[in-house]
């Protein structure tokens, strides 16, 4: 454990927010649109990779998880990301397609929280963007047995030198077990750090008749 003495209270660690403000009549009334304005915002302000984003999950005994992904694709029909399926989240997803993704935009004073469903991308869609990986990346995926028990770095080393030897001649092809997902949002929330934690939260909900704006207490 770390020495108490050298150690910052944790209580005592605040900043005071107030960059920016959100209210009802400057928010696009499209939640596309204003993430995508936010993001553009997030790039422009040289944030380290701004499409870093969080996913949540729930497993079949109701565990949930979360961890941090790169968003590869985002439009009208969902925000997209690979990974290997055989994975803790890829498992989750298979028995609770449920999930939630968090886009920390902390040097903005930002946060934005979405809520929805994963589907599963096409094989085309997923062989698509695995061909224009970097290649170590598409050896890595192979040599990965991902959220597997290994026993050590050495068998990770061995593997993925394994891979390089038998694809040395080749494109490295798709591993049976990687693939991508579209999630769809039926819910948004967004939220800007305000003065005294008084936050603008800002939750956009998906109808029948089209998205409706809710402002939320901090």
């Amino acid at each position: 454990m770390p020495d108490a003495e050298q150690s910052p209270d944790l209580a005592t660690l605040r900043a005071e927010y107030g960059v920016a403000g959100l209210d009802e009549l400057s928010a696009d009334p499209d939640p596309w649109a204003q993430w995508r304005r936010w993001f553009d915002d997030a790039v422009a302000a040289g944030l380290h990779e701004p499409n870093a984003m969080v996913v949540a999950t729930v497993d079949a005994d109701g565990r949930p998880s979360a961890r941090t992904v790169l968003l590869k694709g985002v439009g009208p029909d969902g925000f997209r990301f690979f990974t290997n399926t055989a994975s803790r989240k890829g498992a989750a997803l298979a028995v609770h397609a449920g999930c939630a993704l968090l886009f920390p935009w902390h040097p903005l004073e930002r946060q934005v929280r979405v809520e929805g469903v994963a589907v599963p991308l096409s094989e085309e869609d997923v062989a698509a963007y695995f061909a224009s990986r970097p290649r170590g990346s598409q050896v890595g995926a192979w040599a990965s047995p991902q959220s597997q028990v290994v026993a050590g770095r050495d068998e990770l080393d061995v593997r993925y030198r394994e891979v390089e030897e038998r694809f040395a001649a080749q494109d490295v092809p798709v591993p049976p077990e990687w693939g991508g997902y579209r999630v769809v949002p039926d819910r948004f929330e967004f939220w800007q750090g305000r003065p005294g934690r008084m936050h603008d939260r800002l939750r956009y909900t998906a109808t029948e008749a089209g998205w409706t704006i809710d402002r939320l207490a901090p």
